[in-house]
């Protein structure tokens, strides 16, 4: 039981007393409300107001009088306000139990909105040529939250990878590897995927300035890549797989995990391509272009700018490759390939790939409906296009979303601790220039800083301990920063800011948390949940329990809108209640055993409902701080 079942009650009754007035249906909203205007607001006179002739303040008042005479188990009273809206106060002491109780549940919060319809949730996609920097760190944790978050709502959640393995930059460090001299073998002590994209790719490109020749070699490459054969081909495959291996530890890491890698290169020389351009071409989709400056080329038509679909050399760009494979994502082609297992991910949860390669293993089905894709709002341009042509093959109910979100910056205090000197301003990156910053290099920087700050703040504590609180910390900081601000703003991350205990922080929600635990060893004793919550009676206590109750109320939110920004913000909430009831309510400190007793089990319930809430936002919740 949650909040909800205040607003399921007002509804019922609402709907009976409109039923006794004659008055017709209307589609009337109950929403909590804002402080002081009781617990939940009704728009309800507004609606009747133009059936009755009567002003809203009228119809409120009248709906007041009746609601009055049979107030209900969980409502205490009803007041008409003068703007024509209606307010109804809870009754505490019932409404207590039912939220107290129902929220130390391991599942509190969860709400049934999927029915056990399957989604796809595709997100990181980053190119197996380098690391995983900070700007690629918002895609994985804003795609992992709306996974965690769509799962909540009993939905069957298939989280999907794209690798493309088969692009201009895998054939960058191919030529690096291959034209340039560079080792296969990283410096000791470096990540195969940081030396890739530190210094393969980044020194590469630096040479098509100087050597032109080196543009048709990389070409030439990349048409080995997609015929798959070729010695270049398996060599790719190769590299490709190192560094692939290293973007998932940093993932697992971020506490990120997949169903299924869907590699390019499969995609490429399935028989889904061929099909999709002869049915693009049929339905005069495309166009062959045989003069300007896409003489040659097959282009999409547009009606702001034809875009490129396969080059004059007979190589396709990257749509030509996101048209099929967003067809079969949503069940429009049949699925030709098989599957394997890559890898027992660190959760102990089989990762699987795409494959051309006949095999023993079961066939799985990652293809659905409805289909979230993450991706950085500067495709979104790319993703309406697909979007478009997708609809124009299917008129039946398929919803292929592209979930944009705005980039990453770095403030110049970060980049300057992290050794790029940014001249005072903050850094746009850009992984062709080598200007970024790795999402590993950022993690050992909160790491270290939680590791000396929590060092003296417990000197008592193992290192093994300390570690695992470091991890932790700087993991949620991460994670918070990425998902706290709508996914339209720019983020400017600030290692300092980010870790502070005070504000809009992971580690401040985290030493709530803390602040929970300390208080129930304290206690020596677990909460009775047999209790007498009418002893709950204060502003702080009664603002805490109503807000826990909110819980189901804010994952529904964050569900239909695809915003993980609202879990956030209700963790943060929670926490800011929480902490203006730890100073102003001394839990233990009471001769009443009743009340100390209640309040334990309030404490308990915060516990478990912001521990439940974190979890959707992928931030584990240390026992000290």
């Amino acid at each position: 039981m949650s909040f909800r079942i205040l607003l399921d009650e007002i509804r019922s009754n609402l709907l009976q007393i409109v039923k006794n007035l004659q008055i017709p249906e209307i589609p009337f909203t109950l929403e909590p409300a804002k402080s002081g205007f009781g617990d939940v607001t009704c728009n309800i006179a507004f609606l009747a107001s133009k059936h009755l002739k009567k002003s809203p303040y009228d119809i409120a008042k009248l709906i007041s009088d009746e609601y009055q005479k049979n107030l209900g188990e969980l409502v205490s009273k009803v007041e008409p306000h003068q703007s024509g809206y209606l307010n109804f106060y809870a009754n505490n002491a019932p409404l207590n139990r039912l939220i107290i109780t129902a929220a130390k549940d391991n599942n509190y919060g969860a709400i049934d909105i999927g029915k056990k319809s399957k989604v796809i949730v595709e997100h990181t996609s980053v190119n197996p040529n380098k690391a995983l920097h900070i700007g690629h760190v918002r895609n994985v944790v804003i795609g992992d939250t709306v996974a965690r978050i769509l799962a909540k709502t009993n939905h069957d959640v298939v989280v999907l990878n794209y690798v493309d393995d088969s692009g201009l930059q895998v054939a960058d460090i191919i030529v690096g590897f291959k034209h340039l001299g560079f080792s296969e073998t990283p410096p000791e002590g470096q990540k195969f995927d940081h030396y890739c994209g530190d210094e393969v790719y980044v020194k590469t490109t630096e040479q098509y300035v100087q050597n032109k020749s080196l543009e048709e070699t990389r070409n030439n490459i990349l048409k080995e890549l997609e015929d798959g054969s070729s010695e270049i081909a398996k060599f790719g495959k190769s590299i490709t797989n190192r560094v692939l291996a290293e973007q998932l530890n940093t993932c697992w890491r971020l506490g990120a995990y997949y169903d299924c890698l869907n590699f390019e290169s499969e995609i490429v020389r399935s028989h889904l391509w061929p099909e999709i351009f002869e049915k693009l071409k049929q339905m005069n989709l495309i166009k062959y272009e045989t003069e300007g400056k896409n003489a040659g080329c097959w282009v999409i038509l547009s009606k702001d700018e034809d875009k490129v679909l396969v080059r004059s050399n007979g190589t396709a760009t990257y749509i030509a490759k996101d048209i099929p494979y967003a067809a079969w994502k949503l069940g429009l082609v049949d699925d030709p390939f098989y599957y394997k297992k890559y890898v027992i991910q660190k959760n102990h949860k089989v990762l699987w790939q795409t494959t051309l390669e006949k095999n023993n293993d079961q066939k799985q089905h990652f293809r659905s409906n409805v289909v979230v894709t993450v991706i950085d709002s500067r495709q979104a341009r790319l993703q309406n296009i697909i979007t478009d042509l997708i609809s124009k093959f299917d008129s039946s109910q398929k919803s292929y979303l592209h979930l944009g979100y705005e980039s990453v910056t770095l403030s110049a205090d970060t980049a300057n601790a992290l050794g790029i000197d940014t001249k005072g301003k903050n850094t746009q990156m850009s992984g062709r220039k080598g200007l970024y910053i790795n999402a590993d290099s950022v993690l050992d920087m909160l790491e270290q800083k939680t590791m000396d700050e929590t060092r003296k703040r417990n000197p008592s504590l193992s290192d093994e301990h300390l570690h695992d609180i470091a991890n932790k910390v700087a993991v949620a900081t991460l994670r918070y920063e990425m998902i706290k601000q709508d996914l339209d703003k720019i983020i400017t991350f600030d290692y300092s800011k980010s870790l502070s205990l005070e504000g809009d922080t992971a580690p401040y929600i985290q030493y709530a948390y803390a602040r929970a635990v300390r208080i129930l060893e304290k206690a020596q004793a677990k909460p009775d949940f047999d209790a007498s919550y009418e002893l709950l009676d204060g502003e702080y206590e009664t603002n805490l329990v109503k807000l826990i109750g909110r819980f189901d109320l804010n994952i529904q939110d964050a569900a239909n809108n695809l915003s993980p920004k609202v879990i956030a913000k209700y963790c943060y909430s929670l926490a800011v209640t929480f902490n203006a009831f730890y100073e102003h309510v001394k839990v233990l400190d009471s001769e009443n055993a009743n009340a100390v007793n209640a309040r334990l089990c309030l404490v308990h319930s915060f516990k478990s409902c912001l521990e439940g809430a974190l979890d959707l936002l992928g931030i584990e919740t240390p026992s000290r701080m």
